[in-house]
């Protein structure tokens, strides 16, 4: 898939765990997992809002696109 979610570098550079942002933005661990492997088919405008907030963020700076080869 062309679109590529920085959640992994974005927790890294914030020093924090998956499970601290699940609390933080009331999502389960398997459902940001799903998000941070790039098994998600979809996200929210809601959940991006949240996310964005948590990671203090702009939605660029969670998602990029990279063109396939």
């Amino acid at each position: 898939m062309p679109i590529h979610i920085r959640l992994d570098e974005l927790l890294k550079e914030r020093e924090m765990t998956l499970t601290e942002l699940s609390h933080r933005v009331e999502i389960t661990v398997v459902n940001l997992s799903i998000l941070k492997n790039g098994h998600a088919k979809a996200i929210r405008f809601s959940t991006l809002v949240r996310l964005c907030a948590a990671l203090d963020c702009q939605p660029g700076d969670l998602l990029s696109y990279v063109p396939e080869a």
